[in-house]
């Protein structure tokens, strides 16, 4: 009698190697790391304010979004300014009265922030504090005082006594004479113009030279820009180190918050600031 064959016994699957749960993070987190360095270096970024040089517009503990678009890119819209873009490509121009973020000059460069008043070709002086641009003088308004009560990151030591007081309600501040200037453009913001002091308030005639621009800060008497050349202040700026334009603050603290503290991180945020544009 005819025996029917017999099947062959199936292979046995291999199981499937069970996906390493540390590797499969390490590959989110550097997905992670790209994508916020595509953001960061093409399109916004953040910057926190340390210092008082823009005020009245900026303060310290502001922090703001930078759009990284708006006059193209050069290495120093990379982390580090690391050298993978020649020159500058896309660039245009500033406006007259944008809020810019650069890279200062010399070798412990940093990030900057400071507002744009000449352009390549302009001729720029200041006398009594008054800025001339190409011959003509910027209107300059007095207005109310600027008060800032003092806090944490802006304490009796970075306002000079003269301009120390109280306000109704026995709070400490400090009270500085404000102006309003407009551009020809017709751009206007306000500026600080604490006392007469030579070397700020009454300048040399400088000509912008061709890709570079001219930069002040709005704290006119506590400002090291373009007025004055490194190392006491930053002289003309190269267009290829401006990283971007500040558009938009997204938050703000005065200082006086403590880790320890929780309730504290939210009385300490100045609420009121956040959402402000330029």
């Amino acid at each position: 009698m005819d025996q029917t064959p017999q099947t062959a016994p199936a292979a046995a699957t291999t199981p499937a190697k069970p996906r390493s749960e540390l590797a499969e993070t390490l590959r989110f987190l550097v997905k992670l790391a790209v994508i916020v360095l595509i953001l960061r270096s093409f399109l916004f970024a953040p910057y926190s304010i340390p210092s008082e040089s823009m005020l009245p517009r900026l303060l310290i503990g502001d922090y703001l979004f930078v759009t990284k678009w708006n006059y193209g890119y050069s290495r120093w819209s990379l982390p580090a300014g690391v050298p993978l873009i020649p020159g500058r490509i896309l660039g245009r121009d500033p406006a007259r009265g944008d809020v810019v973020v650069f890279r200062s000059p010399g070798p412990d460069d940093h990030d900057v922030i400071k507002r744009v008043i000449g352009l390549p070709g302009d001729t720029i002086q200041v006398r009594h504090g008054q800025v001339i641009l190409n011959g003509k003088a910027i209107p300059k308004q007095r207005i109310g005082d600027f008060i800032l009560p003092l806090t944490a990151n802006f304490d009796a030591q970075k306002c000079g006594a003269s301009f120390q007081d109280v306000d109704a309600a026995g709070v400490p501040i400090c009270r500085y004479p404000r102006f309003r200037e407009t551009l020809p453009n017709g751009k206007s913001y306000e500026v600080l113009d604490q006392a007469e002091i030579p070397q700020a308030d009454d300048t040399g005639l400088y000509t912008v030279p061709a890709g570079d621009v001219f930069l002040m800060g709005d704290n006119r008497d506590d400002s090291a820009d373009s007025r004055f050349p490194a190392p006491i202040g930053m002289g003309y700026i190269p267009m290829e180190r401006i990283e971007g334009k500040a558009v938009v603050t997204f938050f703000s603290t005065n200082g006086n918050a403590s880790w320890i503290n929780p309730v504290s991180w939210f009385t300490a945020a100045r609420w009121q600031r956040i959402g402000e544009g330029f």
